[in-house]
């Protein structure tokens, strides 16, 4: 059966809006730990300014502590030159470069219009060239909680605006859960379309309970690659009340139980999964690790052996 590929972005896209700062140690040992758990890709952090993600502000150390593992791609978030910059010196494997097809969101999230930020980031592009694979991530290609719909053919043409800059992946996100499973159907079919060239990667939000709906709807219509958070932490300021990204352990969990071959060792991942709420001092979203996998059986009640001997 088809080979799923999953991408963790926890330890930036979930640890970014984390009321506390999770220490350093911690983050370079969850990212060691994720290593060995079959990713193909973990976001480390963002080389944003620290002013404006200070639950970041340690990237450069975390990058430089990490111990890589061969297979894994190390990717980081970077909002301009600067931060590319920064990133390359910290041997980072990939740069992902973000932006939203709403000009509100792009607005209220990155403060300036899309226009300004495509310039930006072509110049990431230009400088990346030769060095390093670029990703471009889109955000809000399911809906905008500002401008609501944001139409098809808008994100179409924006991906291939950064498609014939010569990105090696582009990433369609559903930034604040907004999506349903008939509309990442047709997506999907329309990024395989005119972009099956490209690692084409879909981001998720659980934010109305339908992220692991849409990432099986996904997976019928021929995306192979998904980004996922461990527990479901992450979310997006412009979403209240939100839950965050699909959580890695149940989306993996739904997949394999399903025959797909994902690459992941889910005990493993499971195990890394039940420490998060230590390290983040809460619970976090996530359900298989506390329920357990449907595989997993429990002992009777010591009054079933009575009642079967009763009925026999």
């Amino acid at each position: 059966m088809t080979r799923i590929h999953f991408n963790e972005v926890v330890t930036r896209d979930g640890f970014q809006i984390e009321p506390g700062f999770v220490p350093t140690d911690a983050k370079v040992a969850l990212v060691d730990e994720l290593s060995e758990c079959g990713y193909a890709k973990i976001e480390v952090t963002s080389f944003t300014s620290a002013k404006a993600i200070p639950m970041l502000r340690d990237a450069e150390e975390v990058m430089g502590r990490i111990r890589r593992v061969p297979g894994v791609e190390y990717t980081v978030l970077v909002p301009n030159v600067r931060g590319a910059e920064r990133a390359l010196e910290s041997r980072a494997d990939e740069l992902n470069l973000v932006m939203s097809t709403s000009e509100t969101h792009n607005l209220a999230n990155l403060r300036m219009p899309r226009e300004k930020s495509f310039a930006g980031l072509k110049d990431v592009i230009v400088l990346a060239a030769g060095q390093v694979p670029v990703n471009v991530s889109l955000s809000t290609c399911f809906g905008c909680p500002m401008e609501g719909e944001v139409p098809q053919d808008e994100v179409l043409r924006w991906a291939d605006r950064f498609a014939r800059l010569g990105v090696r992946g582009l990433t369609i996100c559903d930034t604040t859960g907004m999506a349903h499973p008939a509309q990442v159907a047709r997506m999907a079919q329309a990024l395989r379309e005119r972009f099956g060239a490209l690692q084409l990667t879909l981001h998720f939000h659980n934010t109305r309970g339908m992220g692991l709906a849409n990432v099986l709807a996904a997976v019928q219509a021929g995306i192979v690659r998904f980004d996922g958070s461990l527990g479901g932490l992450g979310g997006c300021p412009y979403a209240p009340g939100a839950s965050g990204n699909i959580s890695s352990e149940d989306a993996v969990h739904m997949l394999q139980a399903m025959g797909y071959d994902t690459g992941m060792d889910l005990e493993r991942l499971l195990a890394v999964a039940r420490r998060l709420p230590q390290i983040v001092g809460h619970d976090v979203p996530g359900q298989v690790a506390k329920a357990g996998r449907s595989t997993d059986l429990h002992p009777a009640p010591g009054s079933v052996a009575e009642l079967r001997r009763a009925f026999m």
